[in-house]
């Protein structure tokens, strides 16, 4: 039969279908045995020509029959948008409004614009506009005063305890102004120092949006984001007493002893000392017993005069230090070269936290001239340092201007036993420190922006007329060193200061590229320094503050430092310590 007959016989069928079912309609037990869509041949031609027709055959195509390249090129259509959007050649256009935009009106965003800053770089134009990254601190907490101060020191808690990591903070504080007008001895103490605040992780913020019956931590973890959230509602708080002194205060100590005892050297070429025990009690009320007698605790309050006052240096001076192995010794030089050494009439070992008086506040001190000027410094024989040594009674270490350094031993007045000139090119060494920890290693900073670290046992040549070699040298700093500080548990991290800011030196970590090593050895060699190297064994940078004078650890707070500056105070602790 030819198209004619098939289309007769579909007429038919759909005539047949409005009457009732027909023998051209397949039974059920046909329809079952049929084979399935995918395993017949739909298109192939029956004996007598006729194609047979499934009332399924579209619905089958499209779901079974439709190849993986159909598929795969119909999903490829319709992602082309998404992939172009994603291509790292091509870049979204910016708003010339958009902050985040390098340059107005550029329409682009170059990572290229974003550099970091480079401190041991000559130009000081890099030094403007600078962001803090608050990522790259613990803590981190700035006061600025009314007056700037030359010099701080911290004093130990008596009551907290020591390695104290838990959040907030407690720190003590004492400064000495440096004004034409009445200058003052104040304490500082400031409470409530809190973490800086993080954004919260993506853990966290599922934890907050799921609630407390999906969250799983611990319960250490718990209080833990507990304790956090506390920190961050508590504001610091600063409270202070001040304390009259006749003139600006060059250099200020606390006597490791007794934190009462406070020594203050003085423009006018004085060194008093202070018993600001009671001024600490007044800031610390929760030490004060109840059985305490209020007629002694307001005596000792309101004496704010120093109850020791030293004149018999010639000229004014900046050496101060107290021994840490003899109470009530302490040493101090002045501009002329002078060295005078202290000895308490009556010292003691500790203080009795008990007592309401110090035991030295009605004392007097035993000083004796020790060193005069050396002959071979006789034009710049001001001494711009002094460090007891940590573990020897009798033996000094002086910072002096010309570029010289000696040990003394207090058993032979008079002479030094080692000189060393070791700035030959006639710096003056600002500063030193004694390495607490191992006490053969002594620091020293010049003015000629380089500092270096000098193992004593080596300290002494054979030819007079050569300087020994420093275990390290470091000359990237562009501006004179003004303050170091060993670190008081780690045995080879210290801690720099000089006009710019506060550097953290991490001195176990050697450089691995020879090149490098190279130009290092090359530095030394010609007392300069190659413009914008940084060394490896730098690990954390502190800026912004202007002219920083000083920085010193906290013995009580693991990695805490405290600088003060002409802009004012810094207390902080780095992330990466």
């Amino acid at each position: 039969m030819g198209k004619k007959s098939k289309r007769r016989s579909n007429e038919a069928t759909a005539a047949a279908s409005e009457e009732g079912p027909t023998s051209s309609t397949p039974s059920l037990e046909e329809e079952q045995n049929r084979p399935a869509p995918s395993l017949r041949t739909t298109e192939a031609p029956t004996t007598d020509e006729l194609h047979c027709e499934d009332p399924y055959e579209d619905l089958y195509e499209s779901e079974d029959d439709a190849s993986y390249e159909d598929v795969y090129e119909s999903s490829g259509d319709e992602d082309d948008g998404i992939m172009d959007v994603e291509r790292k050649d091509q870049l979204l256009p910016i708003d010339e409004n958009d902050g985040n935009a390098d340059a107005p009106g550029s329409g682009v965003s170059s990572k290229a614009a974003v550099t970091s800053w480079n401190p041991f770089q000559s130009n000081a134009e890099n030094a403007t506009n600078l962001e803090m990254d608050e990522s790259a601190y613990k803590m981190h907490h700035a006061l600025t005063p009314e007056w700037p101060s030359l010099s701080l020191d911290i004093i130990p808690d008596r009551h907290l305890g020591d390695t104290r990591t838990r959040f907030p903070h407690v720190v003590t504080m004492v400064v000495g102004t440096q004004t034409d007008r009445a200058n003052k001895v104040t304490l500082l103490r400031m409470s409530d120092l809190c973490r800086m605040a993080r954004e919260k992780t993506e853990k966290e913020l599922d934890d907050e949006m799921l609630g407390e019956e999906w969250n799983n931590n611990s319960e250490e973890e718990e209080d833990d984001s507990s304790s956090s959230e506390e920190e961050e509602e508590l504001d610091p708080v600063l409270e202070h007493y001040t304390f009259p002194h006749d003139g600006g205060v060059n250099r200020i100590r606390v006597c490791p002893q007794n934190s009462d005892v406070v020594a203050v050297w003085g423009e006018k070429g004085t060194v008093s000392l202070y018993d600001v025990g009671g001024a600490l009690d007044l800031l610390d009320r929760s030490t004060m017993s109840k059985t305490e007698s209020v007629a002694n605790y307001q005596v000792r309050k309101m004496r704010k005069d120093p109850f020791f006052v030293y004149s018999g240096h010639s000229n004014e001076g900046y050496a101060l230090d107290w021994s840490r192995v003899v109470p009530g010794r302490l040493a101090s030089a002045d501009c002329d070269g002078h060295i005078h050494i202290w000895n308490a009439a009556h010292p003691v070992a500790s203080k009795d936290v008990t007592s309401k008086a110090s035991p030295w506040s009605n004392s007097s001190f035993e000083i004796k001239p020790t060193y005069s000027p050396s002959g071979d410094n006789i034009d710049h024989p001001s001494v711009e340092d002094l460090q007891w040594s940590p573990n020897e009674a009798t033996v000094l270490a002086s910072a002096e201007c010309g570029g010289y350094v000696r040990i003394y031993d207090i058993r032979c007045p008079n002479r030094a036993m080692i000189t060393n000139k070791i700035h030959t090119s006639g710096a003056d060494v600002n500063v030193i420190s004694w390495n607490r920890l191992v006490s053969n290693l002594l620091a020293s900073g010049g003015d000629d922006g380089s500092f270096c670290v000098w193992d004593l046992r080596n300290f002494q040549t054979q030819d007079k007329s050569k300087s020994p070699k420093p275990l390290a040298r470091f000359h990237c700093h562009r501006t004179p060193i003004t303050s170091l500080e060993w670190h008081p548990t780690d045995e080879s991290m210290i801690a720099v200061s000089d006009d710019n800011g506060t550097y953290i030196y991490d001195l176990s970590i050697e450089e691995d590229d020879p090149e490098n090593k190279a130009n290092h050895g090359a530095e030394e060699a010609d007392g300069g320094g190659v413009d914008g190297v940084i060394p490896p064994q730098l690990l954390f940078v502190h800026s912004g503050s202007e002219m920083t004078k000083e920085v010193h650890w906290h013995p009580q707070i693991p990695s805490c430092v405290a600088t003060t500056s002409l802009s004012g105070f810094s207390v902080f602790i780095p992330s990466n310590l």
